[in-house]
């Protein structure tokens, strides 16, 4: 008895070896930086399903409120891969960090304006607040914006509001004349009633990207798992286009962390063969 009893594990013992097995565990996992937005749908859905598995691949999603966390985690190695923006992954390359753009995702943005502001022209957000991010699709969108009216840069403010929950509060609280926006909580901010000036699914812009450490592509483990990461991202995309956002609207309220209503206001459809947004007309309450 004596023996078994020294043989035994204690329970801090036991405690140190489940976590040493779940470090191995998550190092050898795909960790995929993520953010409460409309493009990550796609792998919340998988994930939440557990199509990752099915498939055969460790997928772990790593969920960041700001695009500058995600770049963090990833220059530091935290995550092999992430959601983003092309503007963005330049400015991570020049960082260090060599990328491999994995795939496109349909993120897109749109220029709402506060309607206490009663902005309805771009030339009227000189001497202004716009809420972006630096060194991001937003910051390039908010420099178009102050180019095609021709108004003096230091005239427009361009505040950096990193966590896109904070930016859409400050509009809702009325902090912030004008911001750019994703989905959903671009719609969230539209059916409150405030205007839509610029939308880039009407430029014709697809800067929305999934991209993984270069490094991971010379290893065949790793080239595996992205490869497998990509089947399932697809899939999903897929049965999203046939099945509709309503029908995943628990999801994406609790990944997204906007009201329920929101999601009625939101649709998707396949053109071409290509998964993209379609909201109904809502999309800017400016046109007739």
């Amino acid at each position: 008895m004596l023996m078994l009893a020294g043989c035994g594990e204690s329970e801090a013992e036991k405690v140190a070896r489940v976590r040493r097995q779940q470090f191995i565990a998550d190092s050898l996992a795909l960790k995929v930086a993520v953010t409460p937005t409309l493009d990550c749908l796609p792998l919340y859905l998988a994930d939440e399903e557990g199509w990752f598995e099915r498939e055969g691949v460790s997928v772990l999603l790593r969920p960041y409120q700001a695009q500058m966390d995600q770049d963090t985690a990833l220059l530091r190695h935290h995550v092999e891969g992430m959601t983003t923006d092309r503007v963005r992954t330049a400015w991570v390359e020049e960082q260090g960090a060599k990328l491999h753009e994995a795939a496109p995702t349909n993120l897109k943005w749109q220029l709402v304006t506060n309607k206490t502001a009663r902005i309805k022209l771009f030339s009227q957000l000189d001497d202004r607040m716009i809420a972006m991010t630096r060194r991001s699709a937003t910051d390039m969108l908010a420099q178009r914006v102050i180019d095609s009216a021709r108004l003096q840069p230091e005239r427009v403010f361009r505040i950096q509001v990193n966590d896109v929950g904070i930016r859409l509060a400050m509009l809702e609280n009325g902090i912030m004349d004008a911001m750019l926006l994703p989905e959903p909580q671009a719609t969230q901010a539209r059916l409150a009633g405030h205007p839509v000036l610029l939308d880039t699914d009407s430029m014709g812009l697809s800067l929305g990207i999934i991209v993984f450490r270069q490094e991971l592509m010379t290893d065949t483990m790793r080239q595996r798992q992205v490869e497998q990461f990509l089947r399932v991202y697809y899939a999903a995309c897929d049965t999203l286009a046939a099945n509709g956002l309503q029908r995943y609207s628990d999801l994406i309220v609790r990944c997204c962390h906007v009201r329920p209503q929101t999601v009625d206001s939101i649709g998707w459809r396949v053109d071409g063969g290509e998964w993209i947004e379609d909201s109904g007309g809502l999309r800017d309450p400016n046109k007739k």
